[in-house]
């Protein structure tokens, strides 16, 4: 689940008036008068001012405030609220009300499941989630709009999706109406047009839906023009830069892997060689990031993933990714977090994990934490929350991507964890150069603890001594609902067992056994017609699968 909540910073700013567009205490629809689509002319108004939405989505300043009239213009928003189209989506939007005008709040976003059995713990785990992540930041939401995005499948209508969804859109009310916070706007998106859950069914509403406006030309598409904002593309766009290969490339990718796996999983495993196979790889790492930031500008973000897919090798990516399944190299690696070198780490993160192909596609978790990371430090929340949530769905026990979701998705501040990795580095930096001047120095003592990744000894790998400051939260997986308790507590980015050597042991290797444990791919995977991708409808695996990743359900943000 993508939460783009309170957590994730300020709530808006602007006003939605009534208790609800259809119906309630004041009626639905436009005031008389007040020209626009999809209106209805039996109420007061119903409508919202938006001014600047959590951090989820892009800001409105707040003298860029916009009044939304009608379900039409919350159609519309939708995009705007998210930062993005979403597609196969359900989305709850939190209002709080002021005098019968309510501000947007919290967003939340969950991949609609496929099977309907599911739909009923869906909608609780959504409506819990958003509720108590906004008492937990000290606002607790007196309304809701929900939305629910799903294109037609082949030979289904828009009206066939909204009718087959309806009991989904009755269970989000629901659910929300057993926490006393009442959906006062369900709507389907589907096909270019919506349709309203919450029509009384008077005339007003056409039963073949309204339509959506043109991208670009409603109302809250200007305000967001007018103060420099824009539309990342649709979510299958936005996280297509994030997935594994599907093609006769990714074969080649994949037994690139499985022979670096051969090669380097018994040196990882190993306490007197890991050091230097962190070392080779970070080495690699940056003479490839070098490469990244020589080559020449593209326009574009997909020609742009396309000249970086070409300028790393399959034996490169493969040693790099088995690489980074090291707790210590991993944490080296998430150094390259600001300035210069941010940019060609964070390219090469998402580079790697298109790579994570076939049977590997759990070691994705690595680099698209990294990228996750990256994201957030240098002001991505939006790209930090999704390739966040993708490593977990990777890997949902990923402890790594877990805090840092969280902590990103809390609005903490990270330069908190910059500071720890400066630090590092500097000490680091420190005792390499006393080393250096002092060639001749005497091997530890038994009992004085291992060597780190630093080369001091007995020091903590930077993963074992960063902290992240994280409110207390439920045990559902990847961190689920959130508790409505304000307390925190301190975790550590990367613990893991006593005894793993800082890698992680799996059921994959040809011989060895692999970093990683093996499961079966569940990554979503957009088709594209680049390298790696096949067209739609090419792949032989089940699309299911394929799905299960980027719903990430039981993730919050």
């Amino acid at each position: 689940m993508t939460n783009h909540d309170e957590a994730a910073g300020a709530s808006g700013n602007g006003d939605i008036g009534g208790h609800g567009l259809h119906g309630g205490d004041g009626g639905h629809g436009l005031h008389a008068g007040e020209g626009g689509r999809g209106g209805h002319d039996d109420g007061a108004a119903g409508g919202a001012r938006k001014g600047r939405p959590g951090s989820g989505g892009p800001d409105l300043p707040s003298e860029h405030q916009v009044t939304l009239r009608s379900p039409a213009e919350l159609a519309d928003a939708l995009p705007y609220l998210l930062g993005y189209r979403p597609e196969d989506s359900i989305v709850l939007v939190a209002l709080h009300d002021r005098e019968r005008r309510g501000r947007f709040g919290g967003r939340a976003r969950l991949g609609i499941p496929a099977h309907a059995d599911d739909w009923p713990s869906v909608a609780e785990q959504l409506a819990q989630g958003l509720v108590k992540g906004s008492e937990r930041r000290g606002a607790r939401p007196e309304s809701m709009v929900a939305y629910l995005c799903l294109e037609p499948e082949s030979g289904e209508s828009g009206r066939d999706v909204m009718e087959r969804l309806r009991p989904l859109a009755q269970l989000l009310r629901t659910a929300c109406g057993r926490l006393d916070v009442p959906v006062i706007e369900a709507l389907c998106i589907s096909d270019g047009r919506f349709w309203s859950y919450c029509c009384p069914g008077q005339g007003c509403c056409s039963s073949d839906g309204e339509p959506i406006g043109l991208p670009g030309t409603s109302v809250i598409a200007a305000a967001a023009t007018y103060a420099g904002l824009q539309v990342r593309g649709s979510l299958r766009e936005f996280t297509a830069r994030l997935v594994p290969w599907e093609s006769a490339v990714a074969l080649e990718q994949e037994a690139a892997l499985d022979t670096a796996s051969m090669a380097l999983v018994p040196r990882i495993l190993d306490d007197e060689s890991r050091a230097h196979v962190a070392a080779e790889a970070l080495e690699l790492a940056r003479q490839v990031m070098k490469r990244l930031a020589d080559a020449p500008p593209v326009s574009g973000t997909r020609p742009a993933d396309l000249r970086d897919d070409g300028l790393l090798e399959h034996d490169e990516a493969a040693t790099l990714i088995l690489g980074l399944q090291d707790r210590t190299t991993r944490d080296r690696a998430a150094e390259w977090m600001e300035g210069d070198e941010a940019g060609p780490a964070l390219r090469l993160w998402r580079a790697l994990a298109r790579r994570c192909v076939g049977s590997y596609s759990e070691h994705a978790a690595a680099p698209l934490t990294l990228a996750g990371w990256v994201a957030w430090s240098t002001g991505d929340e939006l790209e930090a929350r999704e390739a966040l949530a993708m490593a977990l769905g990777a890997d949902p026990d990923y402890l790594f991507a877990r805090l840092l979701h969280q902590a990103c998705n809390e609005g903490l501040d990270p330069e908190s964890i910059r500071r720890c990795l400066r630090a590092e580095r500097t000490g680091r930096t420190g005792a390499q150069a006393e080393q250096a001047s002092e060639p001749a120095l005497s091997a530890p003592r038994d009992g004085d603890g291992p060597r780190s990744g630093s080369g001091r000894p007995g020091a903590a790998a930077p993963s074992e001594q960063l902290d992240v400051v994280v409110p207390s939260t439920g045990s559902g997986a990847a961190g689920a609902t959130a508790q409505s308790s304000g307390t925190a507590t301190r975790r550590r980015l990367g613990a893991r067992s006593a005894g793993s050597g800082g890698a992680r042991p799996s059921r994959r290797s040809p011989g060895a056994g692999s970093l990683h444990r093996r499961r079966p791919a569940d990554e979503a995977s957009p088709a594209g017609d680049g390298p790696g991708r096949a067209p739609e409808g090419t792949s032989g695996r089940p699309r299911a699968r394929r799905e299960a990743g980027r719903r990430g359900a039981g993730e919050e943000t």
